[in-house]
């Protein structure tokens, strides 16, 4: 069998991570597959390792605009795919308009599909953006030979709005690169911070309005106010809530030497920024899974964490959970942390609870289901 798959809209961010490290670890072989000819623009492909197996294509389109890239799949996709010989097609972007059949998708993007958490961008472009995004994505997931879930909590989201014939489902979770992984490392009393050397608080995603990393600030401005020396590193792109963050560290911490923004960092460095952290925090109130939370998880932090979402479907008991809007609540969770090395102790097990996300484990149960869903069509 050959398999095709339509990346024309992997672009950047968690997309290619995942695309990159599902083919990194694949063995098509296994499952049926003599090869495997993915289409994207040249900076993604660029981003994917050689294989025997893959056949690297692209298109001029592939590389220009939206709506040039939107041509490329709903009128040369189709016939390009048949060309090719492929026997079934994935499209891992959600959003496909080729026709071609089988085609198994994948929801990676929950913002479409919940209402209060898309409103928080008002009028903006970006409402307009995944608002469309959610009609095309649940037309796609309606005509679907085969759906893959990153979580059972997107799968009840998602699946509300896939009414009449429902396409084969799978949850396959999502991996985690070994460069993560991490022993547990001896926690610091507080009593032992000082102003030189603080406890360290990390918080690693883009600067976005359901990441609300502004409360994150507040919180650890009020342990701060409360005479206990603690400092917040925030890591990420800057993204629509960037001049919100900018005005709540202004106003929260002027001289930027207790909480400080570092913009993005390129992803093959972000585990350094681990080594030296004490706590890790995740305030994100809208995801699929949560990738940053399964890595801080790997790296032997205790993690104080949002409850919303697939997060506690992640995390189970290792947190210490909080609503991810009351900055007063990210502050107590943060406080039972810091006050009891005991108990970040215990919750830098979840260590052991990474264990269970492989990008192999992923990659193996991926063509064991694409196999599957070319043959029951």
């Amino acid at each position: 069998m050959i398999l095709g798959i339509d990346a024309s809209n992997i672009r950047a961010g968690g997309g290619v991570t995942h695309l990159s490290e599902v083919l990194r670890a694949a063995t098509p072989d296994r499952y049926g597959f003599k090869q495997v000819a993915l289409w994207s623009g040249r900076s993604t492909l660029d981003k994917i390792e050689d294989r025997p197996w893959l056949l690297k294509l692209s298109d001029p389109l592939l590389d220009g605009s939206l709506p040039q890239r939107i041509y490329w799949q709903r009128f040369k996709l189709r016939p390009t795919a048949q060309a090719a010989g492929c026997d079934v097609l994935f499209v891992p972007g959600g959003s496909d308009a080729s026709g071609f059949r089988p085609m198994v998708t994948m929801n990676q993007n929950l913002l479409p599909f919940e209402w209060h958490e898309l409103l928080r961008y008002g009028w903006s472009a970006m409402t307009v953006k995944f608002a469309l995004l959610r009609f095309t994505q649940a037309a796609t997931f309606r005509r679907a030979d085969g759906l893959i879930y990153l979580s059972g909590y997107a799968r009840d989201v998602v699946g509300r709005f896939i009414r009449g014939r429902r396409p084969l489902e799978t949850t396959i979770a999502h991996g985690i690169h070994p460069r993560f992984f991490m022993a547990p490392r001896p926690v610091r009393r507080i009593e032992d911070c000082d102003a030189s050397q603080p406890m360290r608080i990390l918080y690693v995603s883009i600067v976005d309005v359901y990441k609300h990393q502004w409360h994150v600030a507040e919180a650890v401005a009020q342990l701060r106010a409360a005479g206990l020396p603690v400092a917040l590193d925030l890591v990420g792109p800057a993204g629509f809530a960037t001049p919100r963050l900018q005005a709540t560290l202004k106003k929260v911490d002027p001289s930027g030497q207790s909480i400080r923004y570092l913009g993005a960092i390129p992803y093959e460095q972000l585990h350094q920024m681990y080594t030296s952290t004490d706590i890790a925090v995740f305030a994100s109130s809208c995801e699929t899974f949560g990738q940053i939370l399964t890595e801080a998880m790997a790296a032997g932090l205790p993690v104080a964490c949002s409850r919303r979402a697939a997060m506690p479907e992640l995390l189970g008991d290792a947190g210490e959970y909080f609503d991810p809007e009351q900055p007063a609540e990210i502050a107590a969770a943060l406080r039972r942390l810091i006050d009891s090395p005991a108990l970040r102790a215990k919750m830098a097990a979840a260590h052991a609870r990474a264990q269970s996300f492989s990008w192999e484990k992923c990659a193996e149960e991926t063509f064991q289901f694409l196999a599957h869903a070319s043959r029951v069509r």
